[in-house]
């Protein structure tokens, strides 16, 4: 039956591991794209379409992939239209994990059965509409109801950090923690860089200079997310390059970008392999984890990029080599024993052996502390989710992964956890079936615990 009790869990083993071990598990959301700011307020959704819609481009490519024309997806529709046009999309998506996760939202928040279609949609609008507005549908309270007890917003180093302020003072069911995400920091090339670089200014209330200025002024963020309860940086490295240089080359480097000078390639490889080899050891001195997310190639589509701009469904993998910079990345930092716990992520699913091996070879003291992250964007299916899981537990220890997240802008999405954790049960079982595990639930519950929670909350020290 379509999403029963035990779907995706194919032997008694995995259905033992996932009802009396992973569904009791609370959630902690340790990268995610929500907006501290509609956490704190704390309103309702209007309807289905705000919260299922707005900004999901995971929806939107497969929209577009049905034919529905941009006016449904990103224009001027009325949100029913464009609930319409999903409705009429997610039938054509079987074998795609949004009809699945489609159905379990319905079903987990709003206690929805059926089926969505057209020929469903005018109830299923009318059904969940009608609960949007109850006062345990707040933004919050989505967030209490799916036991989720941490979450790690994506913020940039001039934030003020506002509303996590505030949600610390009157928030005690769960957590909203601060992430650094210094790409603007990083990305000399962007058009908007010296701008950002003043702004980074009049929050310091200090000038930029040289790259010693920087430095500083991004060590006093850090140091400000610190005492916020920041305990994660997180990365976009879309291309990695590396080419050291020195301190003058890169003041050099920066000036020039300053002063909106054109820079070579070998100049912007320089400045940002210089400003990331000085961030992670900053990570390491405030005992933080980095997260880089690899090999993203976005904004393939110009016209639609000019139309909409970024994070709009226009985004691919990349496939360059990563090896070899990585490997001098990393070294740099265990040279002068400053590597700090590192979470490597890779858009695409051919560099997880090369990432595997390549974390293996910088194994100390702390379990784990370089980990291959969670299969991310395009490999969050089900065949994805497996085949990170099974390279993990075949060249590292599965026992210690930190498990999912949900990467998303959407209130709706932590039933992605539940069906993580069916995958990962499903796995196991198997390897149970097939002798390859004992049949031992103390055991194997121990480990579907620590992956689904425990392994997050002791490694980040949350």
């Amino acid at each position: 039956m379509f999403l029963n009790d035990n779907f995706l869990l194919t032997s008694k083993t995995s259905q033992n591991l996932f009802h009396d071990h992973a569904k009791k598990m609370p959630i902690i959301d340790y990268h995610c794209h929500l907006d501290p700011k509609e956490i704190y307020e704390d309103h309702h959704f209007k309807n289905i379409t705000e919260a299922w819609l707005y900004g999901d481009h995971y929806k939107w490519r497969l929209m577009r992939a049905n034919g529905v024309p941009e006016s449904h997806i990103t224009g001027n529709a009325s949100d029913y239209d464009k609930f319409l046009a999903w409705a009429d999309t997610v039938p054509k998506t079987i074998g795609n994990p949004l009809y699945s996760w489609t159905h379990l939202e319905l079903r987990r928040f709003f206690g929805v059965e059926e089926s969505l279609s057209a020929a469903t949609a005018p109830l299923i609008w009318k059904k969940v509409n009608e609960k949007l507005a109850a006062p345990e549908f707040s933004r919050r309270s989505i967030i209490k109801n799916a036991q989720v007890k941490v979450v790690c917003t994506t913020d940039d180093p001039v934030d003020n950090l506002h509303y996590h302020q505030l949600l610390k003072k009157e928030e005690a069911d769960f957590k909203v923690l601060p992430a650094f995400r210094p790409d603007k920091a990083l990305n000399i090339d962007a058009a908007h860089f010296s701008e950002w670089i003043h702004t980074l200014e009049s929050v310091i209330k200090k000038p930029i200079q040289s790259f010693s200025d920087l430095k500083n002024a991004l060590e006093q963020r850090i140091q400000y997310f610190d005492e916020n309860g920041g305990k994660l940086s997180d990365h976009a490295v879309d291309i990695l390059h590396y080419k050291e240089g020195t301190e003058q080359e890169v003041s050099l480097i920066l000036q020039k970008a300053l002063n909106k000078e054109t820079l070579t390639k070998e100049e912007i490889t320089i400045y940002r392999t210089e400003l990331l080899s000085a961030l992670i050891v900053l990570y390491h001195k405030y005992h933080w984890t980095m997260q880089l997310h690899i090999h993203a190639q976005r904004n393939n589509n110009t016209p639609m990029f000019k139309k909409l701009g970024p994070d709009t469904g226009y985004d691919s993998m990349n496939d360059l080599s990563i090896a070899t910079p990585l490997k001098q990345l990393l070294d740099r930092a265990e040279i002068t024993d400053s590597l700090p716990k590192t979470i490597l992520y890779s858009l695409n699913p051919n560099d997880y052996p090369v990432l595997l091996s390549l974390l293996g070879s910088y194994q100390k003291d702390v379990p784990a502390k370089l980990q291959l992250g969670s299969s991310w964007w395009y490999n969050d299916t089900r065949s994805g989710m497996r085949e990170q899981l099974n390279l993990f537990a075949e060249n590292s220890l599965l026992s210690n992964f930190v498990g999912m997240l949900t990467d998303s802008r959407s209130f709706l999405s932590y039933t992605r956890h539940e069906y993580f954790r069916r995958v990962l049960c499903e796995l196991i079982g198997e390897w149970v079936e097939r002798g390859e595990a004992p049949d031992n639930e103390e055991l194997l519950g121990k480990l579907v615990e620590d992956v689904s929670y425990n392994n997050a909350a002791n490694y980040f020290g949350f």
